[in-house]
């Protein structure tokens, strides 16, 4: 099968790898969409760890199956990382510091054409699609969910002002779940196409990073990964508020230690999505309650994907790109 092994941003190569087989309690899935994640173009973070075949936002039908739990022939969504729901992590709801979690994925990786989906996952990490949800849109299922449980992390609720420093996918989504929660929603970015795609997708105010301003928001997301977005964070956030790294930037961050002691902010940080944000990730795509599919600005085949990495570093008049292999 045809597989796409990332050795760092301008290095994705396309090669051919044998079928995977399943075992018992397993399921083999056809990849019929998969997104980039805008972690897998932080080369810093990648390429250290490849060559590897990336790709964890994935939907596809099940063409084989050795569990009575799914059949042949649906539609799914499949989660790269599991919890085991045992340990002392889970046990107390935190399911993404699982060690499980942490180690766990699918074979190969999400930009390949089929994956062998292992029983854990099976048990706990695979969701079927509605009918009116479409490949593309399941492949949204795993970054909103991340920004679901980002906001259950920190508490957003209605009268919060909320500012959401960056506005590319991820600082999309947040803006969306923040004003289904009801809250007043403040975003920027450098880019005037996605101060745009803010406004469209219903943020209250936005402003042009690159100018001096000030506000007092009770929630910050830092959902650009540079130092000037930590610093005007800590600039912003309101007195008891709480500062969040959603995005995190290519080195050691600053904290104006007297602020944060005297204001008593909060710093903290969210990585990833237990099953139950999964879950009401896809209710709410289901419910047409968040708006994913005109997120998604450019789709292309697998043997494309170098092209999608250019895109999605490049960062240019691109939201989500999404691969159809």
């Amino acid at each position: 099968m045809i597989v796409a092994r990332y050795y760092n941003n301008k290095d994705v190569r396309i090669e051919e790898i044998p079928k995977p087989v399943i075992g018992p309690g397993e399921i083999l899935v056809k990849v019929l969409a998969s997104g980039i994640c805008g972690t897998d173009v932080m080369e810093w973070y990648r390429a250290p760890k490849g060559p590897r075949i990336l790709g964890h936002e994935i939907t596809g039908e099940i063409v084989e199956s050795k569990t009575g739990k799914y059949r042949v022939s649906q539609r799914v969504f499949v989660s790269h990382h599991v919890p085991c729901n045992q340990c002392s992590y889970c046990l107390e709801g935190n399911h993404t510091a699982c060690e499980t979690l942490h180690k766990g994925n699918y074979d190969p990786g999400g930009y390949s054409e089929f994956i062998r989906v292992p029983q854990l996952n099976v048990e706990h990490g695979v969701y079927v699609l509605p009918d009116h949800v479409s490949n593309d849109e399941g492949t949204m299922i795993e970054p909103l969910a991340c920004a679901v449980r980002a906001q259950r992390v920190i508490g957003v609720k209605k009268g919060h002002t909320v500012l959401i420093l960056g506005s590319g996918i991820s600082g999309l989504l947040n803006i969306q779940v923040a004003k289904l929660k009801g809250a007043q929603v403040v975003a920027t970015d450098i880019d005037e196409y996605r101060l745009q795609k803010a406004r469209e997708f219903g943020a209250d105010e936005v402003i042009d990073a690159r100018r001096d301003f000030y506000l007092s928001a009770q929630r910050v997301i830092i959902s650009a990964g540079v130092p000037q977005a930590v610093a005007q964070a800590f600039k912003c956030v309101d007195r008891k508020g709480v500062v969040l790294l959603y995005a995190i930037p290519n080195n050691d961050i600053k904290i104006p230690t007297v602020d944060f002691w005297r204001n008593e902010i909060t710093l903290t940080s969210s990585y990833g999505a237990a099953p139950a944000d999964l879950k009401e990730a896809l209710d709410l795509i289901a419910d047409k309650k968040i708006n994913v599919r005109q997120a998604i600005t450019h789709t292309l085949p697998l043997r494309r994907i170098q092209e999608g990495f250019r895109i999605v570093t490049e960062a240019k008049n691109s939201l989500k790109v999404v691969l159809e292999p």
